[in-house]
């Protein structure tokens, strides 16, 4: 989670439960990603999040999952396996009545190799914040095809940490915000094809 400090409460910036506030789990290491970086990142998805599926693979506090339902995306499932974050995480989900969250409880590393196919536009990757699971994360979601071709992986990461792009995807945006990295990386619309003669290079 970003270092953007703690706090029990973190705010829907825009949308329809715009200025809404929820509540924050009291776990450790739990920090919601800050309104800054929150803004920025929707900013850049703007065009895409209207009726996309989204999957927030570490849900903390919801805050990514809850402002791409809060801008209209279609569905939004949230992965988290902390127990009382998920009891937090239904709570705000009532509270804002929102049909289009769906909360699966356990670690997401173990499930990604359960998410079929072209199962999603836009997924959120914001683990522990010094646990540097980032890049095995887009590892495991480029090699299960959960994203659909055209989608999203956003990663957010230490400042210092750069991660580079599999070999099907894109770097679209690559910001540093204060002691976060924001790489937001695009899975590209065709499947790059190999020509035994050229070297393994894309056509």
């Amino acid at each position: 989670m970003s270092k953007s400090g703690k706090s029990n409460s973190v705010r829907i910036i825009s949308g329809n439960w715009r200025g809404r506030r929820l509540q924050v789990a009291d776990v450790p290491g739990l920090r919601p990603t800050g309104d800054r970086c929150r803004e920025t990142l929707f900013n850049w998805l703007q065009p895409w999040i209207p009726t996309a599926d989204c999957i927030d693979l570490f849900a903390g506090t919801g805050a990514l999952g809850f402002e791409a339902a809060s801008r209209g995306a279609a569905s939004v499932m949230m992965i988290e396996k902390h127990p009382h974050a998920l009891q937090v995480l239904r709570q705000s989900i009532d509270l804002l009545q929102a049909t289009q969250v769906r909360l699966q409880a356990g670690g997401a590393m173990g499930q990604i190799e359960d998410l079929k196919p072209d199962s999603f536009d836009i997924a959120f990757v914001d683990p522990p914040f010094d646990s540097n699971l980032g890049s095995l994360v887009l590892e495991r979601l480029d090699k299960s095809a959960c994203i659909r071709r055209g989608g999203f992986v956003y990663v957010e990461s230490p400042a210092n940490m750069s991660i580079p792009p599999p070999e099907d995807w894109t770097i679209w945006r690559d910001q540093k915000m204060g002691e976060v990295r924001m790489q937001l990386f695009r899975r590209k619309m065709e499947q790059a094809e190999r020509n035994p003669d050229d070297n393994g290079s894309d056509k």
